[in-house]
């Protein structure tokens, strides 16, 4: 843990689900219903300061995210990040877009094209979801 480091102080969201290696958190973005993030629990700034199980591990969680996003709230588009330019932490931002969105087609920390339209989505049924897919993997145990 890195005491100066938000995402080792701090969930960085509404905890959906965790394991040994990783949490999965939804971002509470008010104009992306649905963004979420995988966190790794320890402090590495890069995918390649993991060990490859690990990196593959972590990989096939953001996509399971993804597959689960883009049955249950059915976006246009799902946009993939990595980042790390603010808080050098590993995690991966998962974030379904719509074309009517804020920013679409910029990214949503690019210039705003329009007015937020407020969009419902159930986000209980998408973080059960989440969860019921990270369970029934052998590969992905949650933390004892």
């Amino acid at each position: 843990m890195k005491p100066d480091c938000a995402l080792c102080t701090d969930h960085g969201g509404e905890l959906i689900w965790q394991s040994r290696l990783y949490r999965v958190i939804l971002a509470n973005e008010p104009d992306y219903p649905g963004f979420c993030r995988v966190i790794l629990n320890r402090h590495a700034a890069e995918m390649t300061d993991l060990e490859e199980a690990e990196q593959a591990h972590l990989l096939k969680t953001v996509l399971t995210v993804e597959k689960i996003i883009r049955r249950e709230l059915k976006p246009d588009k799902i946009n993939l990040a990595s980042l790390g330019n603010v808080v050098a932490h590993v995690h991966w931002h998962i974030i379904p877009r719509w074309t009517d969105d804020r920013h679409f087609p910029n990214p949503i920390w690019g210039e705003a094209r329009r007015e937020a339209s407020p969009r419902q989505v159930d986000l209980a049924g998408l973080k059960a979801a989440i969860a019921s897919a990270l369970l029934m993997d052998e590969s992905l145990e949650p933390a004892q």
